[in-house]
């Protein structure tokens, strides 16, 4: 996909939008943005640990607005494209792993269509 395709598929974030979001809806924009800062900001965990997790979460969640801008953050907090592609790996490690794990939800309805004298398809 080009970035043309990408800009077909999603409008561009822009200041104008944003203000939309927040006029249309004032209390739940300040409350996300206070949430927001309070989740980012230092703590037990760093900031830059925190946005290479989002960076890892918004692969997962497949938002490309996540994508970009958590990324731009961890960029911004110091860290490495090495980190970054790092923790994209380990996003989706977990995505194929939660799809292996879920594999018992097949094997236990197989078992049980068996155990009922049911064919399996």
């Amino acid at each position: 996909m080009s970035m043309s395709d990408h800009e077909s598929i999603y409008p561009q974030a822009t200041r104008e939008l944003s203000e939309q979001h927040t006029r249309l809806a004032p209390g739940p924009a300040a409350a996300f943005r206070a949430f927001s800062q309070s989740v980012f900001a230092e703590g037990a965990l760093s900031a830059r640990s925190k946005q290479l997790i989002a960076v890892a979460v918004a692969h997962v969640t497949q938002c490309p607005y996540c994508i970009r801008g958590h990324t731009a953050a961890a960029l911004g907090e110091g860290a490495t494209a090495e980190e970054v592609m790092e923790a994209i790996w380990v996003a989706a490690e977990m995505r194929a792993g939660a799809a292996y794990a879920h594999s018992a939800l097949a094997l236990d309805t197989i078992a049980h269509r068996h155990a009922a004298g049911e064919r399996s398809a």
